[in-house]
């Protein structure tokens, strides 16, 4: 089969290697749709470590992947739980389902998962081997690349969980990115009064607007029309000096970090989303915050989330096709990585895609 293998920062080829022999409890699956992540940007360029004993490769990178079944273990055979030919999605954090933190239903924190892409191959080429577990079913109102969608949706999932939305409250999502927009549609379909979009970008802020954002404000540009020089000052001027109820950030930069400390206002909830460098820290105004009675919530992976999102996918609940900006084949994914770094084409996200 063919296959990108990343090797080390910036040097990935496009091989001819074995098609990967499957266990009992595997199935191998046919890849159709894998979606370029953040992570693999990161990966990619050396920004952060694989989880692989030496942290770099040879690894087949790739964690947002759907696909069809080819072959069965005998295990998931014998169940009659999955068949070839049956359209999947694959959950790429593999857990033990033994250790603690598995048995508290917090597969996430698994202490001995490995992941599609992170830790083993994963999707960025023709075939991937996983867990029997670990593929679910594509209802059959999703395409392949909605479904490859699923993965990042499940995560967003999780973390509008942990939000916990209340109705009519004024939520502020910081970051337009794909996930960002996923999560300005869960939070209005929570019951938020009023979405803010917080972002840098007009297009993507725009594409917020199609999908649910009420307000839109750009931090950056002093041409756009949503342009805000002070955030803090915008929110609070829309709130009427209250600030936001929620704040969310899909976004890994500390700068927003440290804005939705600034923008939440009394007995508000922050839930921190996106990836923070190995390095990056934040300060927490320990006695202003605790007299504000704020509630700090980190958010990782999307333990038992997957069923809530794809039924969302299904009913249409969640919108991800607008998101969809770009599409290679598996020869083309060295220059869409630069091009979703670069924010190139207005990129949003990018698929590699088989036929």
């Amino acid at each position: 089969m063919r296959a990108q293998v990343f090797y080390d920062a910036e040097r990935m080829e496009l091989r001819e290697v074995p098609r990967p022999p499957i266990a009992d409890d595997e199935v191998l699956v046919r890849v159709r749709a894998c979606g370029i992540c953040g992570s693999d940007v990161s990966y990619y360029w050396g920004l952060s470590p694989l989880e692989t004993a030496t942290g770099k490769g040879p690894l087949v990178l790739g964690h947002e992947l759907t696909g069809e079944v080819v072959e069965v273990g005998q295990t998931p055979a014998r169940l009659g739980l999955l068949s070839a030919g049956d359209r999947v999605v694959l959950n790429p954090v593999q857990a033990c389902q033994a250790c603690v933190y598995c048995q508290r239903g917090l597969p996430n924190l698994c202490l001995h998962k490995t992941a599609l892409g992170v830790s083993v191959d994963g999707g960025f080429a023709e075939y991937c081997r996983v867990r029997y577990t670990n593929a679910l079913k594509l209802p059959a109102s999703v395409s392949f690349e909605e479904g490859a969608l699923a993965e990042p949706l499940a995560c967003a999932t999780y973390a509008v969980q942990n939000l916990d939305v209340n109705p009519g409250s004024t939520c502020v999502v910081v970051g337009p990115g794909p996930i960002g927009l996923m999560m300005v549609q869960l939070v209005r379909a929570s019951g938020a009064g009023r979405v803010m979009l917080v972002g840098t970008r007009d297009y993507r802020l725009e594409v917020g607007r199609a999908l649910g954002a009420h307000v839109l404000i750009n931090v950056r540009e002093p041409a756009s029309p949503y342009y805000a020089p002070d955030l803090r000052a915008r929110i609070a001027e829309l709130t009427g000096g209250l600030l936001a109820d929620r704040v969310i950030t899909p976004t890994a930069s500390p700068e927003s970090m440290r804005a939705a400390l600034e923008i939440s206002g009394p007995a508000s909830r922050i839930v921190y989303f996106g990836l923070p460098g190995p390095l990056d820290r934040l300060e927490v105004p320990a006695l202003e915050t605790m007299f504000a009675d704020k509630t700090i919530r980190f958010s990782w992976l999307a333990p038992l989330t997957w069923p809530t999102a794809l039924q969302a996918l299904a009913t249409g609940l969640v919108d991800v096709r607008p998101l969809i900006s770009h599409r290679v084949g598996l020869d083309r994914l060295i220059d869409a990585l630069h091009g979703v770094r670069e924010r190139r084409d207005h990129a949003l996200k990018a698929l590699v895609t088989f036929k």
